[in-house]
């Protein structure tokens, strides 16, 4: 049987902070959700992971290595092992991403 992830079910925003929360995690892939109030950042850091950052909903200023992208909804940006990456909402709106990662090695 499939698993269904109901992402409108599952989008949760915290004043306090970012909220984040594992969606799905198998040994080949995680997925995460998360949900950003406008202005809150996850600051960039290195993974050793492929990793893919969809933009669910909202609009947000995505880093990768020395690159800034501004995404809205419906917008997937892939990013290669230990490369620095983040992202934060833009002012006046909500930001959901959910990202998915695997091992590095797959191939």
């Amino acid at each position: 049987m499939p698993e269904v992830l109901d992402l409108k079910k599952l989008i949760n925003f915290s004043s306090e902070s970012i909220s984040r929360q594992m969606i799905a995690e198998t040994s080949e892939m995680r997925v995460a959700l998360i949900c950003l109030e406008p202005g809150q950042e996850l600051k960039p850091h290195k993974a050793p992971l492929r990793l893919l950052m969809y933009c669910v909903q909202g609009k947000g200023t995505f880093v990768v290595g020395d690159e800034e992208i501004v995404a809205d909804e419906k917008t997937a940006i892939l990013c290669e092992p230990m490369v620095p990456h983040g992202f934060k909402a833009s002012h006046g709106e909500r930001l959901v991403v959910m990202a998915v990662v695997t091992p590095a090695d797959m191939d």
